[in-house]
């Protein structure tokens, strides 16, 4: 018979899924997927001829492989005979949006990295409280919430987050 402590274990032991092996990632839900599509629209719509937006992109950053949910890169060609499978150059801004499995910690712990490998910018999205916060440091952010308007001064970006929630 197993002790409580190994019962107690074996009940919050929880085996990563063969996606969450491959994109070293918590597995996206319903939700974060409906916010996801809508921040794209949003970004396409107000930054196409500004910036490349970039979704579930594999980046190896100084050695440290990781996959955003957004990425956000200056303008840059598409070239559909010479596709790469992981760039190795940091995006100007990230966008990852927590997931039910995620905790807050492992963001904010990300981001640092994102940081230390060149990206100016990490959005981190909390879609239960309806909050974007937009690092512009490891330490330095703005919370914004769903009736605000977002404003990332490192790129000059002002979203209404009206519909990024709905």
């Amino acid at each position: 018979m197993l002790s409580l402590e190994k019962e107690k274990f074996m009940e919050t032991l929880i085996v990563a899924t063969p996606y969450e092996i491959e994109r070293k990632k918590p597995m996206p839900s319903k939700n974060h997927s409906f916010i996801q599509s809508n921040l794209i629209f949003l970004l396409q719509l107000h930054y196409r001829n500004k910036y490349r937006i970039a979704s579930e992109l594999s980046l190896d950053l100084m050695g440290w492989e990781s996959v955003p949910d957004l990425c956000i890169y200056a303008p840059m060609p598409m070239d559909l005979l010479h596709d790469e499978i992981e760039l190795k150059e940091p995006p100007l801004a990230v966008i990852e949006i927590i997931s039910p499995t995620q905790s807050l910690q492992e963001l904010v712990n990300k981001a640092e990295k994102y940081f230390r490998s060149g990206v100016q910018s990490c959005w981190l999205v909390l879609p239960a409280v309806k909050n974007i916060y937009v690092f512009s440091t490891p330490t330095n952010y703005h919370i914004f919430k769903a009736d605000e308007t977002l404003i990332d001064d490192c790129l000059a970006i002002s979203l209404p987050l009206a519909e990024a929630f709905a």
